[in-house]
């Protein structure tokens, strides 16, 4: 490559081939747009080539920019792999974690054990990002997973911790408001909008469950037993959110079906990390030994 070539400019460029765009590559670097166009301009001038055609639906590669791109793409993971086993060599507990978890799972059962790990390590800084994707560890948008999955990334390494259990519940208020003689074809049921269309449970509502006696959709599973604990119907809730909330009857007992397991994640090249190793073994010993996980079904 030209000598004059800059690696900003490959990442700003790389920015945009990612997201789509080049208001979204600003976003993402936290940049404004223009400083976007310049560094696309600056490099346009280091090869001498056009690498986007200007549209007015946005910006596409050309066949240079598609050929940069797959190789800037080879070069950035290069890159990132070097971060990775330059901080896999780092045998300190100091710095900064971050962790990334489901609202579900951090609320119900990992609180109490990350102010414990705080309490051992206090020259440790956590990071917390409550998210249902998965981040990439890849690219160190976290350090550490914990999700809840049944076919965790083959790409990630980590334990399996238990299992989260469903079950359907609703308040004992909203049975006593349906008055003596009810059954199951009086109740009005809590289920999921289209963001939680995948699970189990969501289906077996589709499935099972006339969609106008579904009188409330709600978007995360917290949401699904706040609702229910506040007698807007049925629902299947996580056992161990129902069992924070004062109120709740269990009406069946959990589906098998619906068992999801949790695990402790991170990526190969961090898992020596002192940090890291420390934060997964504690959350390893916390939540394997937590009675709000079952263990049926464990390999």
């Amino acid at each position: 490559m030209d000598k004059r070539l800059q690696w900003s400019d490959l990442q700003f460029f790389l920015a945009v081939c990612e997201k789509g765009s080049v208001g979204a590559a600003a976003k993402a670097l936290g940049v404004n747009h223009s400083t976007v166009l310049r560094r696309l301009g600056s490099l346009e001038r280091s090869l001498a080539v056009r690498l986007f055609d200007r549209l007015p639906t946005g910006y596409a590669l050309t066949s240079h920019g598609q050929a940069l791109a797959a190789d800037v793409a080879q070069l950035a993971e290069q890159v990132d792999a070097a971060e990775r086993r330059v901080t896999g060599a780092n045998l300190q507990l100091s710095g900064t974690l971050r962790l990334t978890a489901p609202e579900a799972l951090l609320q119900t059962l990992m609180l109490a054990p990350l102010a414990n790990f705080r309490r051992l390590h206090p020259q440790l800084g956590l990071e917390l990002v409550i998210s249902n994707t998965f981040l990439s560890l890849t690219k160190r948008e976290a350090d550490v997973a914990v999700r809840g999955t049944n076919h965790p990334p083959e790409h990630l390494v980590g334990r399996r911790v238990g299992v989260v259990q469903t079950a359907l519940y609703a308040s004992r208020d909203y049975l006593a408001s349906l008055g003596p003689g009810a059954d199951e074809r009086d109740y009005q049921w809590v289920g999921h909008i289209d963001a939680l269309a995948q699970l189990d449970s969501a289906k077996w509502i589709r499935q099972n469950v006339p969609a106008e006696r579904v009188g409330l959709r709600v978007d995360t599973l917290v949401s699904v037993a706040d609702a229910v604990a506040a007698g807007a119907g049925v629902g299947w809730v996580l056992c161990p959110l129902a069992s924070q909330r004062a109120g709740l009857v269990q009406l069946r007992e959990p589906l098998e079906a619906f068992d999801t397991q949790v695990w402790v994640l991170t990526h190969p090249d961090l898992r020596r990390v002192a940090r890291v190793k420390a934060l997964t073994d504690a959350l390893f010993d916390a939540l394997s030994s937590d009675p709000r996980l079952s263990h049926r079904g464990k390999p």
